[in-house]
């Protein structure tokens, strides 16, 4: 029995009538195709059925429907750190500005280009897809 078949509960058949108002309201549905996507949601028994009437528009969080993202973890890390740093340079007699160094360093692998050097995608939970 795959998760589609599973029965649908009345906190989803919501989700999704929320998401396909949501949908009209950016242009997506006309009026009659909301109507007929509201009455099939609210009349659906499966997560199947429910996935068939998002099937064709984009995923709320994709770039479509931009959101404000909260930094990574990784991120907050390493500006604590370098602010870190940067203090104890300023407070040794701030010569040669060494934390350069792992600011560069540590910074390729928390902003550069992650997915081309083979590493997982980090998300705001910890979690990582591939």
């Amino acid at each position: 029995m795959s998760e589609l078949d599973l029965r649908a509960s009345d906190h989803d058949r919501s989700r999704v009538v929320d998401e396909l108002r949501t949908h009209a309201a950016e242009g997506r549905l006309t009026v009659e195709e909301l109507e007929q996507r509201l009455q099939r949601a609210l009349n659906a028994r499966t997560l199947g059925e429910l996935a068939g009437l998002t099937r064709d528009l984009p995923d709320r969080g994709s770039a479509a429907a931009p959101r404000r993202r909260s930094p990574r973890p990784d991120v907050r890390i390493f500006v604590a750190v370098m602010v870190l740093l940067v203090a104890i340079w300023a407070l040794t007699g701030a010569g040669y500005f060494w934390p350069v160094w792992p600011l560069v360093g540590w910074g390729f692998f928390v902003f550069g280009p992650r997915h081309h050097l083979g590493f997982p995608a980090c998300h705001p939970n910890g979690s990582s897809r591939r």
